[in-house]
């Protein structure tokens, strides 16, 4: 991907680099608030945040901060992740004029490492990347993207983290378009099968609307970069992972879909670049 010396956003928050020391004192609601958090952010934010999510709110914490310099090359990420959001950035607002669709609210990345607090609840780094929609921010451990080479198998390269930083924020979209809100609410009245795929249904728009980046970010792409992303999008699908991590597949517990859906909707996206071709949920739901 072609990035070098060109516009970077403003919207990255950078906490790598800074470590917290202290004692934490958490409140008897924890339980509970816990609960009303799975239960609200179902889908990818729920399944990720939900086994790392230490405190929330009535508690308390007495901090101390740490930083160190970051490396000459985690300065050059940084400076990748700025550019990768500045092109989301362009494309999603001139989407959003095109399609009369009001104005769009531009989302931040926060770069972290090991651990983080979000509106969501705090966050260790085996979350692997995700978006809140309590505070509206991508949130991104970049240690992840070593992980998705040597423990899921997929291609290294720029365009693979640029994918998997679009597919947030295609969360993004959902949320400000409400699409996320109603999720939520067709999850809850209907068993824990349906609930799955509506997540499902979610997760691939989230994969087209990635697609419909790449479609509108073609002039800054090089050879290989789509591969990279495919190869992205087949790691992490849910038989892949079930067939690592288990041995056998269940396809009723799936929450993201298959590696096939997964590659087949982010290239529904890529060759139409058309957001009226991403009703993932007319095509599984119904």
């Amino acid at each position: 991907m072609k990035w070098k010396g060109r516009r970077q956003s403003g919207n990255l928050e950078d906490q790598r680099g800074m470590s917290s020391k202290g004692k934490v004192v958490a409140g008897g609601g924890v339980i509970a608030v816990v609960v009303i958090l799975l239960q609200l952010f179902g889908g990818e934010t729920g399944q990720q945040i939900a086994p790392i999510i230490e405190q929330v709110a009535n508690s308390q914490t007495t901090q101390q901060v740490e930083q160190r310099e970051l490396t000459s090359q985690e300065q050059e990420m940084g400076d990748f992740m700025a550019t990768v959001l500045a092109d989301t950035e362009d494309v999603w607002n001139q989407i959003f004029r095109d399609y009369n669709l009001g104005d769009y609210k531009e989302p931040k990345m926060v770069l972290f490492t090991d651990a983080v607090s979000t509106a969501c609840g705090s966050a260790t780094s085996a979350s692997g990347p995700f978006y809140c929609p309590g505070d509206q921010k991508l949130y991104m451990d970049l240690a992840f993207f070593d992980e998705l080479q040597t423990r899921f198998g997929a291609k290294g390269g720029d365009f693979a983290i640029a994918y998997v930083t679009a597919h947030e924020v295609g969360h993004h979209i959902q949320t400000i378009l409400g699409t996320s809100n109603k999720v939520r609410q067709l999850q809850q009245q209907g068993g824990q099968v349906q609930a799955n795929k509506l997540s499902v249904a979610q997760e691939l728009q989230a994969d087209f609307y990635a697609g419909v980046w790449a479609h509108h970010n073609k002039k800054y792409l090089q050879a290989g970069d789509i591969e990279e992303a495919m190869s992205a999008a087949n790691a992490v699908g849910d038989d892949a992972i079930q067939k690592r991590t288990r041995g056998s597949v269940n396809s009723d517990s799936f929450t993201h879909g298959t590696s096939q859906q997964r590659i087949e909707w982010f290239m529904k996206g890529y060759n139409t670049g058309d957001i009226r071709n991403g009703d993932t949920f007319t095509a599984l739901i119904n």
